[in-house]
């Protein structure tokens, strides 16, 4: 078995599990080694940054679920006011319609009440078939009728338009004020990571200062393996041995490979190589896959950590599973139990 370091710099991941004060003050009570204490101040101090780094690890997944929900609320800012352009188009042209049909009835009008029905008046009784009389005499009549039932008809479509118009307005103006929101939450968090990783350069310095005992001690907590207890051969070509192929890389926050990975971007680079493209985040994979019973796993279902399901790894048979652990320790393989199971999927 390989040794893993879960340095201090696990925190920086962390976008806040309380206030940025809190998790000050935790980083600074809980945080910093006691070289003086020994190995069992190392257990102990191990234990507590391990929690820590699992919180920290939550609240990296929280951002990236945050940052998806930015990007599709873009898009729909995007089809929003898109949207509300058109309905803006269509009232106008609907106004515009209106107008010159109104102009139309208008003309109507004026050639009726000022001399043309004069016109047709006189023509009627000039007419010798009294049937072409009648018919001059109702022309105008009825083409005033109809120019207003069509101007009616048109003022009732442009109304509908300025209405529809309206709405698509503000279902626009709801959507811009939606990601608003999520812009400021996103500038808050990342706040808190900048003080965060300030914080991270001094617990690293704390860390590093540990004597070669305390640095075993330290080391010896965290186990993994770059070599699984079984022959490799044995699983099958998929999103496993994909996984599997990615051993030895760097963590890094955040990433979906080639080269570096978090737990949920190593699952989501290793489906993407046999052509399936699951949810990013390791809420979202295991919420989105089928739920197997452990006793079924195969190569390949993604078997998530921890309450809330702030980690994941995937099973590769023989009890053991690939993951990317935290900063500064490398893709590993670890046995399945070897964390609090909280679910399973299969893709």
């Amino acid at each position: 078995m390989s040794k893993r370091v879960l340095p201090a710099a696990a925190l920086v991941a962390a976008l806040a599990v309380t206030s940025v004060s809190g998790i000050s003050q935790v980083v600074a009570q809980e945080a910093a080694p006691q070289q003086e204490s020994g190995a069992e101040d190392v257990d102990a101090l191990v234990e507590r940054v391990g929690e820590v780094a699992r919180k920290v690890s939550a609240k990296n997944e929280e951002v990236k679920e945050l940052e998806i929900k930015l990007e599709e609320k873009k898009a729909e800012v995007s089809v929003s006011e898109r949207a509300a352009a058109e309905a803006q188009s269509r009232a106008e042209d609907a106004k515009g319609d209106v107008s010159t049909q109104q102009s139309r009835v208008n003309g109507i009008a004026q050639s009726r009440y000022r001399g043309d029905s004069r016109s047709a008046v006189s023509g009627a009784l000039a007419a010798e078939d009294p049937s072409d009389a009648v018919e001059r005499m109702g022309y105008l009549g009825a083409l005033s009728r109809k120019a207003q039932r069509t101007l009616d008809e048109k003022a009732n479509a442009a109304s509908l338009a300025e209405e529809e118009k309206h709405k698509a307005g503000d279902a626009a103006a709801k959507v811009r004020e939606e990601k608003k929101a999520l812009e400021e939450q996103r500038e808050e968090l990342l706040k808190e990571k900048e003080e965060l990783e300030k914080q991270q350069k001094d617990i690293e310095k704390q860390v590093d200062a540990l004597d070669e005992r305390q640095r075993e001690a330290w080391e010896g907590q965290f186990g993994g393996s770059d070599k699984p207890d079984m022959d490799l051969g044995e699983v099958a070509d998929g999103a496993a041995s994909a996984a599997l192929s990615k051993l030895g890389s760097p963590y890094g926050w955040g990433a979906a490979g080639p080269d570096q990975f978090d737990c949920s971007g190593l699952m989501f680079w290793a489906y993407q190589q046999i052509g399936k493209s699951i949810p990013r985040t390791s809420q979202a994979q295991i919420a989105g896959g089928t739920s197997v019973p452990l006793e079924d796993l195969q190569p390949g279902d993604i078997v998530g950590y921890y309450p809330g399901v702030t980690h994941v790894g995937m099973y590769i048979g023989n009890g053991q599973v690939v993951h990317a652990s935290t900063y500064g320790v490398p893709v590993q393989v670890v046995p399945l139990k070897s964390m609090p199971i909280t679910g399973t999927a299969r893709y």
